[in-house]
């Protein structure tokens, strides 16, 4: 069963500009403008080796995250078919993750246009860092009741 944030994997690519913060399994065809080279970063889930780049199509660009073995796949002007990537948001911009189960392949050079424009996808605005809002409860257990026990 498919949740509506997901994409299927044989759908045609995304357009950059169309990314949205929670979509999986995301497919897109970029151009690679820029790269940094891998480090070492401690998460939650302890000791993770990254790096970043800046990636785009003709409707915009993104920057990716690249985790584990898959630091060092991306190149400086390459095109690429990326597939199986997921958006998440950090400090107010939308970040395009692979990782590695992410599928990443040559594309033709003249899918991609060489002038990639500046626009970048919207977030949602959170603060910087912040999770999704999630309710603190839940239904209306302990509403208008005092000592559990409903008085007639």
């Amino acid at each position: 069963m498919e949740s509506s944030r997901k994409q299927s994997g044989s759908t045609a690519p995304t357009n950059i500009i169309d990314l949205k913060s929670g979509m999986e399994n995301v497919n897109v065809v970029v151009r690679v403008i820029s790269t940094t080279p891998p480090r070492t970063i401690e998460t939650k889930k302890g000791t993770r080796t990254i790096s970043n780049a800046v990636v785009g199509d003709a409707t915009g660009r993104v920057e990716a995250v690249l985790w584990g073995e898959k630091t060092t796949a991306l190149k400086e002007g390459q095109v690429v078919s990326i597939q199986g990537a997921w958006v998440t948001e950090y400090r107010g911009k939308l970040q395009l993750n692979i990782g590695k189960n992410t599928s990443i392949t040559e594309a033709p050079q003249e899918s991609v246009p060489e002038e990639i424009p500046e626009e970048e996808p919207k977030a949602t605005g959170r603060p910087s860092g912040s999770r999704p809002f999630r309710p603190q409860r839940r239904g209306f257990k302990g509403r208008g009741r005092r000592g559990g026990e409903f008085n007639e």
